[in-house]
């Protein structure tokens, strides 16, 4: 609970090994069916690992695709997962992971190390612009992320996406048209709160925002997690063959 750190150019240092805090992950569990968690008024929904649109009373705002999209992922058991097929994870499974991530803020960069599958993001803050979007811009699996300060917040947008990002486990999409927005504030000392905001008009209806608490781990430090691709088809079979075996 001490005091939010500085850096040396006076904008909060959100440096420092991060987890999501066990009381917001499971802030949609025990609630009433049909009913979102309690929350202060105008306070977006935890985000959920498993179901993003869990905190809302009626879901995320599908488009008929995206919709569909999610269902069809759902149904399959959610066996395309990338974290199942060891690539890399969209940024809201980053996020909602319960892996730690290592945040180190730099001068006009941000590196993010993910223990998840090892996965590695940079979040650019000297003033450059967003690339155009269009077919001249490969799509990335975390796209491209530019970072300002918007007091003591860091505000983050993100585009260029791939068209196959998964938002959560059960398949909630994210396609090239998307935009993340994400807003990073470090309230105190151990304790990192980031407001995300969703927007892709292929597979939303309009934009929704989620909330992600994490903690600070002192004291300790990222470790090595290998997701190799031999193990992927093995756990899928064998998950397969459990499923039809009715096991």
């Amino acid at each position: 609970s001490a005091a939010t750190p500085r850096a040396t150019d006076g904008h909060p240092d959100l440096s420092g090994l991060w987890q999501p805090m066990r009381a917001a992950a499971g802030a949609a569990k025990g609630k009433e069916k049909g009913k979102a968690p309690q929350r202060a008024p105008g306070e977006p929904p935890p985000a959920q690992f498993g179901e993003l649109g869990s905190g809302f009373e009626k879901g995320l705002p599908f488009t008929d695709w995206g919709r569909k999209t999610h269902d069809d992922r759902k149904a399959n058991n959610s066996r395309d997962n990338p974290d199942a097929n060891c690539k890399p994870l969209g940024l809201m499974q980053l996020h909602t992971h319960p892996f730690e991530k290592k945040i180190v803020q730099g001068n006009g960069t941000i590196v993010i190390m993910y223990n998840a599958n090892n996965d590695v993001r940079q979040i650019l803050t000297n003033g450059q612009a967003l690339p155009k979007l269009g077919p001249d811009l490969a799509p990335w699996w975390y796209g491209y992320s530019v970072g300002r300060w918007v007091g003591d917040t860091l505000e983050v947008t993100t585009v260029g996406f791939r068209d196959d990002v998964w938002l959560d486990v059960n398949g909630s999409p994210l396609t090239s048209t998307g935009k993340l927005t994400e807003r990073f504030t470090r309230l105190n000392f151990g304790t990192l709160q980031i407001d995300v905001t969703v927007e892709d008009p292929k597979s939303y209806t309009e934009p929704f925002t989620v909330r992600v608490m994490q903690q600070l781990m002192p004291n300790t430090e990222l470790f090595e997690s290998v997701c190799e691709d031999r193990d992927a088809p093995h756990y899928l079979g064998d998950a397969e063959a459990k499923l039809k075996s009715g096991k």
